[in-house]
């Protein structure tokens, strides 16, 4: 009787803990992959062309030996919209995994890759190309060419980081907490020389700062994304090493440390992460905000806090929401083109202020 007892118990399935939500973010992770698929087979064949996802599917596939789509058609999918979506998989998964790694560092879901100023680093790099690229840039924008905005863009985000890192480390070690608000100083500081930019410049450069700060994709050629590609590409390569580290630094930075996790060096290999992919998406497609802030909380609702799932989940769902955006924005006023800025304002506003109010108690959801 106590074997059969024995082996009755050992027989007994084993199920999860209550509150392990892994095989769910398992589940949503394939369920995202298959989402951002079918989004880009949606960016590729929505708009002028009437070439559908069949058709560009075996034109790639037999390459030149058939023309199973017109050569028009051939000219808008690989010339424009093929790049613009590879541009908005690389920069919705770089902002939204930026989203979640900052995140995970601050210990705040309401941390935002704007927050440590990069985003306000690059945009005043954008706006001293419009404004000064003809007078006192003009030897750069010379040398650089048509990357003279991306570059000098990009090179914002970086300085921005730089000094911010000089401001926050002391004595070989990088204060969280001196980071954030010093982000905030440096990002206002950006904006207002920006604002004196803005006075100094005329009304066609005023139009094309306002688009640019805006957001779109509609510049995305196959020069400036590989150009942007290699930093974003290797920020979201990192990404999964930083997991096990962002998991155990939400216990405080010194029970990381007991558990043998080189938290400074996990600060360092986070923001210098965030900061390549943040510089080199904004360079390329201007301010498009929401998209590292809502992405990384609305997963974490739904799958968890795990930064194993979380972070390439954030990815997925970053890209396929941008492509949306995107999709919208060249359709919704056609032939005009709305900027991506507006359409994930539109739907991230909204949103942040309904986590404002459930963190506060107000909603009951």
């Amino acid at each position: 009787m106590a074997m059969q007892a024995d082996a009755g118990r050992a027989a007994a399935p084993v199920t999860p803990y209550e509150g392990d939500r892994s095989r769910r973010a398992v589940q949503a992770i394939a369920l995202l992959a298959i989402l951002l698929v079918a989004t880009i087979a949606f960016s590729l064949t929505s708009g002028a062309s009437d070439a559908s996802f069949g058709a560009v599917v075996r034109d790639l596939l037999s390459g030149s030996e058939a023309e199973t789509i017109s050569m028009r058609d051939r000219v808008v999918i690989y010339d424009i919209r093929l790049p613009r979506v590879v541009t908005g998989v690389l920069v919705g998964a770089g902002l939204a995994v930026s989203g979640a790694v900052l995140q995970g560092l601050f210990r705040n879901p309401l941390a935002d890759p704007a927050l440590v100023g990069i985003s306000a680093g690059s945009g005043l790099g954008a706006a001293a190309t419009i404004v000064l690229g003809g007078t006192l840039l003009g030897p750069l924008t010379a040398m650089l060419g048509t990357f003279a905005l991306p570059s000098i863009a990009f090179i914002g985000g970086l300085a921005t980081t730089a000094l911010l890192y000089r401001i926050a480390t002391r004595q070989g070690r990088t204060s969280v907490a001196t980071m954030l608000l010093a982000g905030i100083a440096l990002a206002a500081l950006a904006m207002a020389v920006t604002g004196v930019l803005v006075f100094m410049a005329d009304d066609r450069q005023i139009r094309d700062m306002t688009f640019w700060g805006l957001g779109s994709l509609a510049g995305a050629t196959w020069a400036k994304t590989a150009a942007a590609a290699p930093f974003i590409i290797l920020s979201l390569a990192a990404s999964p090493f930083l997991a096990r580290g962002l998991n155990a630094l939400a216990l405080g930075e010194a029970t990381a440390g007991h558990l043998g996790i080189p938290v400074q060096r996990l600060k360092h290999v986070s923001i210098l992460s965030v900061a390549a992919a943040v510089g080199a998406s904004v360079a390329i497609s201007g301010g498009i905000g929401f998209v590292g802030i809502v992405v990384p909380h609305l997963l974490r609702l739904s799958i968890g806090p795990d930064n194993r799932y979380l972070l390439p989940a954030s990815a997925l769902l970053g890209a396929s929401l941008l492509l949306l955006a995107d999709a919208v924005s060249r359709t919704i006023v056609a032939p005009a083109e709305l900027p991506i800025g507006i359409i994930t304002a539109i739907a991230g506003a909204p949103f942040f202020i309904w986590i404002l109010l459930r963190r506060r108690g107000v909603l009951d959801l």
